[in-house]
């Protein structure tokens, strides 16, 4: 009889095979001293090089492969392995103390992840690139291998107690057909990217690592969150038989993609695909979507060391938009800062980064990276039909002066006699509390609000969903956030302004009903979530739903908003939370 942990569904479907258990090798070492100097320092500058030169690689298949928050992860380790103060501080340590580079590598650390350890936001990516950064950097220096899933040649499950955004972008997909984790949530970078990845996964067991040998046979339900160990004949039948019912469902789910996305009572929403880079536009199409309602900007300024040219970004922009013409292609205009630093912007340090410079503030400050990007956006507008949105607009002072900008480029260019589209909507991020409450001063200057689900609930709460400690209080079907949604969207509406929304929330079934009934026009959302979103729209009445959003916004926590949906949707009965 086989035994069973459980865990929280990460997507993906089910997969059967044996574990691949990703150990960490001991790379602890003591307080050490040298007689030789010279020599440490050779061996520290050996092992930023090695490990400059991985990253950079694995920095090209992370963007390739990865979602923005994983991608971002790795760029962190590669500006700091780049960055000159951080190896200097090292190799002083080594000099003036006589301390071995190990121990001068441990030191620095425990010294970065000890200063850091109490701010409330916006550190835990960061954390992660750094804990993931010295076991790199240790494992050359001591000349010990780190396990490496890209050499897997079988097919295999891996099980881990947690992965880091560099262990999954070298994740051969022909080869993992599964992942286990003890720790992860169910929005966690991590289960974000196996659903991303189509990865049948289950994350937070807390004990596989312990349970689970390697070579142990397993099955991976990741639609219902568990793991069977050592599981029996008959079982492996039985979940041979689901994987391809589950596999069936999905394939007839592709007859939506020739279609327009219509509800139960005939209303049409439009349902857009999230995009990180260029090359992923025919896996939007093959997905079903309908345009793009989220280009990343940002991901043509990551994994390098110099910014990109305007005719860099006017290339790659308007390879975008000609491919998938007809459809719109909402552009989101450079978003760093916070969680999302780019090697080539040198960023004063911030105690608080998720509230300081970043996104259109950084934007508007700097004019010698933003004009250039809104001539490449204007060049690239006449070969289809392409939407600007400025993210994490805060005043309407400041998405005028955005707007003014944008303008001012488009009248330098026609002057050149240089095309640009007779008409081009020009929206804003709706993330930031400020923003939801001016939103009917705002709806009277944008063409359209997006709604950034993510951002918005963590501003709300004041609680950065990658912190444990605080992570219980991201909670998207609040009533505090429902409202502010609802009261956006009637914002927009009075002035004829259209609503979309991306995030978490637009992949989230247990939402898409409340959204539906509040109003939003459109969504925008992981590849792999559009059909099954787009099959639960065609079976919802619209209209019959708007009760049970006042319901909702009048509920007192999550929970009762959770209770009311499953209780009063039957469509949902097919989908699993």
């Amino acid at each position: 009889m086989s035994r069973q942990l459980n865990g929280i569904a990460a997507g993906g479907g089910i997969a059967i095979a044996p574990a691949y258990l990703l150990g960490v090798p001991d790379l602890s070492v003591k307080q050490q001293h040298t007689d030789n100097v010279n020599h440490e320092v050779a061996r520290l500058h050996d092992s930023f090089a090695i490990t400059a030169n991985e990253l950079r690689e694995i920095c090209q298949r992370a963007h390739a492969q990865l979602n923005k928050q994983a991608a971002v992860v790795v760029d962190m380790q590669l500006q700091l392995v780049l960055a000159d103060d951080f190896q200097q501080t090292i190799e002083h340590q080594i000099v003036a103390n006589k301390y071995t580079a190990g121990y001068a590598v441990k030191k620095e650390t425990d010294r970065w992840l000890a200063e850091n350890a109490s701010s409330e936001q916006g550190l835990h990516q960061r954390r992660i690139a750094i804990q993931d950064l010295f076991k790199r950097l240790m494992s050359h220096i001591l000349g010990i291998e780190l396990p490496d899933p890209s050499r897997l040649k079988h097919q295999a499950i891996i099980v881990a107690h947690s992965l880091t955004p560099t262990d999954i972008a070298r994740f051969d997909r022909r080869y993992v057909v599964g992942i286990v984790s003890d720790l992860g949530g169910s929005t966690s970078h991590f289960s974000i990217m196996t659903k991303e990845k189509a990865i049948p996964g289950v994350v937070g067991t807390k004990t596989a690592t312990r349970e689970i040998l390697d070579g142990t046979s397993l099955i991976v339900d990741g639609i219902h969150g568990r793991v069977l160990l050592s599981p029996t004949p008959a079982e492996i039948d039985e979940y041979e038989k689901k994987a391809g019912d589950y596999a069936r469902e999905m394939e007839s789910l592709g007859v939506l993609k020739h279609q327009r996305t219509v509800s139960a009572d005939g209303r049409h929403f439009e349902i857009g695909a999230n995009l990180f880079m260029p090359d992923e536009i025919e896996s939007a199409k093959n997905s079903g979507a309908e345009g793009i309602g989220l280009m990343r900007s940002e991901a043509l300024f990551m994994g390098r060391d110099t910014l990109p040219s305007e005719e860099e970004q006017f290339l790659a922009l308007k390879k975008i938009v000609a491919d998938m013409t007809p459809e719109r292609v909402i552009i989101r205009t450079l978003d760093i800062g916070g969680d999302k630093p780019i090697a080539a912007i040198q960023t004063p340090k911030e105690d608080n980064p998720f509230l300081g410079m970043r996104s259109l503030r950084f934007s508007l400050a700097h004019p010698e990276i933003m004009r250039p990007q809104m001539r490449a956006l204007l060049r690239a507008s006449v070969y289809g039909r392409l939407a600007v949105m400025f993210p994490m607009v805060s005043t309407l002072d400041e998405f005028l002066a955005a707007r003014k900008v944008l303008e001012e480029e488009r009248q330098k260019l026609q002057a050149k006699g240089i095309g640009c589209a007779n008409q081009i909507e020009v929206g804003m991020m709706v993330e930031v509390p400020a923003a939801v409450e001016m939103a009917d001063q705002l709806a009277q200057y944008a063409d359209f609000f997006s709604i950034g689900s993510n951002d918005l609930t963590q501003y709300m709460f004041a609680a950065d969903r990658g912190n444990s400690q605080v992570a219980h209080l991201y909670q998207t079907l609040h009533p505090a956030v429902l409202r502010a949604i609802k009261h956006t969207v009637d914002a927009a509406h009075a002035e004829g302004k259209w609503v979309g929304i991306c995030g978490e929330m637009a992949n989230n079934s247990l939402a898409t009903p409340l959204l539906l009934g509040m109003g939003i026009d459109e969504f925008s959302m992981n590849s792999t979530s559009i059909l099954p979103i787009r099959s639960l729209i065609g079976e919802l009445h619209v209209r019959q739903l708007q009760p049970l959003v006042h319901q909702a916004m009048n509920a007192r926590n999550a929970k009762e908003v959770r209770q009311m949906i499953i209780g009063r949707v039957p469509a949902l009965k097919n989908f699993n939370f």
